[in-house]
């Protein structure tokens, strides 16, 4: 053989080695990424189920009682969605200072994560203490106002274990162990239904406590949990290893700084979001209560399809950190492309199997001898429709989105938001829903127009940020290493 055809050999040789290592990488991160978002998905859901009997029991109070626990979860959750978005900082952080092999920085990241779920928790206590004034502002009936009150003032004992359970839960996704704090979940729920039994009903000789008792109930599980979590963190390996009760009375004022300046615009993005949709139900009233029924419905399916995403979303987060924290610039795009594949793969396959059931779907939501029925039904299965490509990009700005907080770009996303939800997003619904006759269609078809441009200008940021050398992103992270706390 000739030199030259040699060399061809070995040319070919090489690029079907880089191949099949590409192949094989992928197929490993494709992985790693599913095993940690399990766990993150299954935890999510298990709260889900703990709200869910906490609803079902104070059901069998009166509708009254149910109604006010709904208006009282409503005004918790504004202060308690703020301060998960900045908590939930401490993940990409921790994740970066564990791919540095930082561990001083990794148990930094989650002391100031307790420190800042502490500081948050001043503010948010005035919503449960003022929760019967707050309830009569939105004019409410005084009867379910004051039911509001009892409930609020039962949970407020859990609310700051619930948030140090939260810091400690991204901590463990950043040091890839989630699965305890799903057992704590698991072991949660079926705790949180007893309690909530007995102290809602009073018996086996406790007191009656009827809403008090149901909030009471999940502010003791929510101590139960994150007492569980100090445990498995500080005795159970590999958290022990990180020592993170170490120097916990320390504040470190830059690391405090920087949680602020990655985790606020995330409270913020949601707040958008959330703000998004409460927009488009206010013009699905302009329209008819028929739109208004179908719009909760269709979105209530684009909130459980939202789950997986937004777990993978979580993991992606914390891949992407580990990839940072060893400045593999490959690893970071291997990391955010496998991610984006197992959610697109995922999502398109429950958004076939939701169009294709969509009529049923309907079914289950709507009381089949009402006046209007027949109209919701059609006109919900017509959304779900439209919102098939909805699905698909709402996974892949949350990846996206997820893979932007690894790499700590958390406010160019928040700018990103504004412009495709409310600029983009909200006009087309208006116009389309409003002016061109399309109703509840163009409304729909707005949101999903939003949706595509806010996916794909996380998706060209995520791409253009994993091409750059992540060295000066690593600095601050460096410079830290001989940090002896």
């Amino acid at each position: 053989m000739s030199k030259t055809g040699d060399d061809t050999h070995r040319s070919s040789l090489r690029r079907q080695f880089a191949k099949w290592v590409a192949r094989h990488h992928l197929s490993g991160e494709l992985a790693a990424t599913a095993t940690l978002a399990t766990p993150i998905a299954l935890t999510q859901l298990a709260q889900i189920a703990m709200m869910a009997t906490d609803l079902a029991w104070i059901g069998h109070i009166g509708t009254d009682a149910l109604a006010a626990a709904a208006l009282a979860g409503m005004i918790l959750s504004v202060g308690l969605t703020f301060a998960a978005g900045v908590i939930s900082a401490v993940g990409p952080l921790a994740a970066q200072a564990r791919g540095a092999a930082n561990t001083a920085l990794v148990r930094s990241s989650l002391r100031m994560g307790l420190w800042i779920a502490l500081v948050l928790w001043a503010p948010i206590m005035v919503l449960p203490v003022q929760g019967e004034q707050i309830v009569l502002a939105l004019g409410q009936e005084p009867a379910i106002a004051h039911l509001a009150q009892q409930y609020l003032l039962g949970l407020a004992w859990g609310i700051l274990p619930a948030l140090w359970f939260l810091a400690i839960r991204s901590f463990m996704a950043a040091v890839d162990r989630p699965a305890p704090a799903l057992w704590i979940t698991l072991a949660a729920i079926p705790t949180n239904a007893l309690l909530a039994y007995l102290l809602i009903t009073g018996k086996f000789g406790l007191p009656q406590l009827d809403l008090f008792g149901a909030g009471l109930a999940t502010s003791l599980v929510n101590s139960g949990t994150f007492l569980a979590s100090i445990w498995f963190v500080t005795y159970r390996r590999p958290f022990r290893d990180y020592e993170v009760l170490r120097y916990l009375w320390r504040f470190d004022w830059p690391l405090m700084r920087e949680l602020l300046v990655v985790g606020t615009p995330i409270s913020v993005a949601i707040f958008m979001e959330s703000g998004l949709f409460s927009a488009t139900a206010l013009l699905m009233g302009v329209i008819s209560t028929t739109a208004v029924a179908a719009h909760q419905i269709a979105f209530q399916v684009a909130a459980a399809l939202f789950m997986i995403p937004f777990c993978i979303g979580m993991a992606v987060s914390v891949r992407i950190g580990h990839a940072l924290g060893r400045n593999d610039l490959s690893g970071i795009r291997q990391a955010g492309f496998a991610a984006m594949l197992l959610g697109v793969l995922i999502t398109a396959v429950a958004t076939i199997a939701v169009v294709g059931t969509r009529f049923e779907i309907a079914e289950l939501f709507v009381d089949q001898s009402a006046s209007n029925a027949d109209a919701t039904i059609k006109l919900t299965a017509a959304l779900i429709l439209v919102g098939a490509s909805f699905f698909i990009t709402d996974a892949l700005q949350s990846i996206a989105a997820g893979g932007l907080r690894g790499l700590r770009d958390t406010r160019v996303p928040l700018l990103f938001a504004g412009i495709a939800y409310w600029l983009i997003g909200l006009s087309v619904s208006y116009v389309l829903g409003l002016k061109t006759g399309l109703g509840a269609i163009g409304i729909w078809i707005g949101l999903s127009i939003g949706k595509a441009v806010y996916a794909a200008l996380l998706v060209i940021r995520l791409r253009l940020l994993a091409n750059r050398t992540p060295v000066a992103a690593m600095s601050q992270a460096s410079a830290r290493a001989v940090n002896p706390l």
